[in-house]
């Protein structure tokens, strides 16, 4: 039986460390690449830990092993993933329904994954309730950046209700889609 909970030891943090280092586009091949989605940062442990003392990560678990997270992040987490800095600087730069996204109380996907093993179950969807139920009386909205190569990601996002606010191109040439899901 999948339990969704929040991250709540070391363990759960290696699980989802475990599952991230399986996804991430230097360990997938072309082919899944494209028909299974990646991610795209690597987190030290330190890192998510950092980050789950803000506020906690959403996990799957089957039987103790993390078969899904939704990372969460914060504005104050935006110095705390180098990597991540020009993804709040654009946030920085979108006026959304009249204001600019910064003047916000937003949350920030850090990352999603659920493992291959357990596509296709609703673990995606079940992982973006929990995340929803668990933040959206704290915080405006959810916003993140899916890289638009991503199309199973971006389908995905887009059922559960996310919508793309901005598409801009980084300095490393990749097309990046940001998008607002209002819970």
């Amino acid at each position: 039986m999948i339990i969704f909970d929040t991250s709540n030891t070391k363990a759960d943090l290696q699980g989802i460390l475990a599952l991230q280092s399986q996804n991430l586009t230097n360990s997938l091949t072309p082919e899944d690449l494209t028909t299974q989605g990646f991610v795209t940062v690597h987190h030290t442990l330190e890192q998510l830990q950092k980050l789950n003392e803000e506020e906690r990560h959403i996990v799957a678990k089957d039987n103790g092993k993390i078969v899904g997270y939704v990372l969460a992040m914060t504005q104050k987490s935006k110095a705390d993933i180098p990597v991540l800095v020009p993804m709040f600087e654009v946030f920085d730069e979108i006026a959304w329904k009249g204001k600019m996204i910064s003047s916000y109380n937003y949350m920030v996907v850090g990352q999603v994954c659920v493992d291959k093993g357990y596509r296709g179950q609703g673990i995606f969807d079940r992982c973006y309730e929990a995340y929803s139920e668990r933040y959206r009386n704290q915080y405006d909205f959810a916003i993140t950046e899916i890289a638009t190569a991503n199309t199973r990601s971006l389908q995905a996002h887009h059922r559960i209700g996310f919508r793309v606010v901005k598409t801009y191109t980084s300095p490393d040439k990749v097309e990046w889609a940001i998008v607002v899901w209002e819970w």
